[in-house]
């Protein structure tokens, strides 16, 4: 079977490219998973996939509540069919206050029947505070939750504003499923944590910061979707190589954001893979892979920019993907920009003292022969350092960030045997020195891809794949460690099917398992997983 038959296939699993969702993943009970046991019950595996499985459940750890008094809004409940987005209004809790200690989203969602992995996208007030994708339904229905802690954008949530959400979806006599959801905001009443002050959005790709803003930090909610090779980014192939899915410069992504054509930061983009991915949807039906119920933004220290910021005039921002061939579509890159101002002073006046970007390393290096492969190598390295003058005195904030990325791409003839094993390097340090001490937050994230999609004589289609999902972060002072923490999510499946066959005919068999470790300040999570056939066999916590 010819790789670009198994691309169609998936083409429209995720139909939208330019509107998609951020989400925390939810507590096991309110995933369809048991919340506390150290195992799940014995259950009778069935020798392959019948027409109903587990709800979906990750190992991730549930979003902490506060005790104390609480407020619910309901934002969106809608039944998506189509692309057309539900609109509503938000207004703030009664009885809560208009300061919070913290602020949780719940979505839940149900869909039954057969349909592909859709995105979409929650804004408030034109601020996206929620990107998800949803999983594939089994015959007899399915029901989920997802969670996420959306404090940091208290400023949206304190005034009457509109609500779009949408979900992108294709019902017709074949994709039968109605993806039918509601989100609700939790506020709990309390002292507040130090949240931004204000939460901006971009106008016609401008940004105008408060004069007195001392911090600056951006978001950017960034995918590649929407069907097509951009889905599939890190298997792209350079012009040379026979491959179905092409780029001049190989695999290599990166994501910068620029302030007035200035290099203001870099990163490496998360290889999501959502839930009808690697062609093989029966890796997916009860546990996704890291960050497919949350997608989460990539953060980018402004600070060192604020000086030049807080003039009082627009200033263009601009967020891109490099490696995209040119004209060719699939990235979504929605931008928020969080502000902690100075509220002694009515401008915070400061400079760009350092601007030092590396140049860019990428080779994609093509090796013919019976099993085709393109070894890539790519990185970049960007040091920014400004200082802004606030009422408490001069605070300089120095960010260096590095990227990385190797991977060896392996493929047949026909692309009968296609496989990855890939690493992705993100590491930044943030320096701030202003009264005191200084202090530094260094964070080295590390995302892997290890799998292989294979075809046999018979139509057999096998998928073996591991995934990584990994993040130290440790704040020093003074020479001594103050907060750390260290995250492990870690994902394995194999999972096989008959193609070209009825439904009721492609003997499906797939064990899946995760576990997502937590160590730090905070204390420990460690949560096992594993699915055989769809049935929940395993559900372990450590701590």
């Amino acid at each position: 079977m010819k790789r670009r038959i198994i691309m169609s296939m998936l083409a429209g699993a995720t139909l939208l490219a330019s509107t998609l969702l951020g989400a925390g993943p939810a507590p096991a009970a309110e995933s369809g998973g048991p919340a506390a046991r150290e195992t799940a019950q014995p259950a009778d595996v069935p020798a392959e996939f019948g027409t109903d499985w587990h709800d979906p459940v990750t190992a991730a750890p549930p979003v902490a509540r506060p005790a104390g008094k609480s407020c619910q809004v309901t934002v969106a409940e809608a039944q998506f069919r189509d692309f057309t987005p539900y609109k509503g209004t938000y207004s703030p809790p009664d009885g809560c206050g208009d300061r919070w200690s913290k602020v949780v989203l719940r979505m839940d969602g149900k869909v039954k029947g057969r349909q592909y992995d859709r995105l979409g996208y929650l804004h408030v007030g034109g601020v996206e505070i929620f990107r998800t994708s949803t999983p594939e339904p089994s015959p007899d229905g399915i029901e989920w939750s997802v969670e996420k802690d959306v404090t940091r954008y208290s400023d949206t949530f304190r005034g009457d504003r509109d609500v779009e959400m949408l979900i992108g979806n294709v019902v017709d006599d074949t994709y039968t499923g109605v993806i039918d959801v509601k989100v609700t905001l939790t506020f709990y009443a309390g002292r507040p944590a130090a949240n931004p002050d204000r939460v901006l959005t971009l106008r016609d790709g401008t940004l105008t910061t408060p004069r007195n803003s001392e911090r600056i930090v951006a978001e950017v909610y960034a995918t590649g979707s929407g069907g097509g090779c951009e889905e599939f980014w890190y298997l792209a192939a350079p012009d040379a190589a026979p491959y179905s899915c092409k780029a001049a410069g190989g695999p290599y992504r990166e994501v910068q954001i620029k302030i007035d054509g200035r290099l203001a930061g870099i990163a490496a983009p998360f290889p999501h893979v959502w839930t009808g991915g690697w062609s093989n949807p029966f890796l997916w039906y009860v546990i996704p892979g890291p960050r497919a119920f949350d997608v989460k933004p990539i953060e980018y220290d402004l600070t060192p920019f604020a000086g030049l910021l807080n003039d009082g005039r627009p200033h263009r921002v601009e967020v891109s993907v490099v490696g995209v061939p040119e004209g060719q579509s699939g990235w979504s890159a929605p931008v928020n920009v969080l502000v902690w101002q100075d509220a002694e002073r009515a401008h915070v006046t400061g400079r760009l003292t350092v601007h030092r970007a590396d140049d860019l390393t990428n080779s994609s290096a093509y090796t013919p022969g019976s099993e085709h492969r393109v070894d890539t190598k790519g990185g970049h390295r960007l040091t920014v350092a400004g200082y802004v003058d606030t009422s408490h005195g001069r605070v300089t904030t120095t960010v260096r960030r590095s990227l990385t990325n190797d991977s060896a791409h392996r493929w047949t003839d026909g692309e009968n045997l296609d496989a990855l094993d890939a690493t992705w390097t993100d590491e930044q340090s943030v320096t701030v020195d202003g009264r005191g001490p200084a202090r530094t937050t260094r964070t080295q994230r590390t995302y892997t891809m290890d799998g292989s999609i294979a075809i046999g004589a018979d139509d057999r289609l096998r998928t073996v794949l591991t995934l990584g999902d990994r993040a130290a972060v440790v704040t020093t002072q003074d020479g001594r460690r103050t907060r750390w923490s260290r995250v492990d999510d870690t994902y394995t499946g194999d999972a096989a099917w008959t193609l070209n066959v009825p439904r009721d005919q492609r003997h499906a068999v797939g064990t899946t398992s995760e576990r997502y470790r937590a160590y730090g300040s905070d204390g420990c999570h460690d949560r096992s997983l594993t699915s055989v056939q769809g049935v929940l066999t395993e559900d372990r916590i450590r701590c």
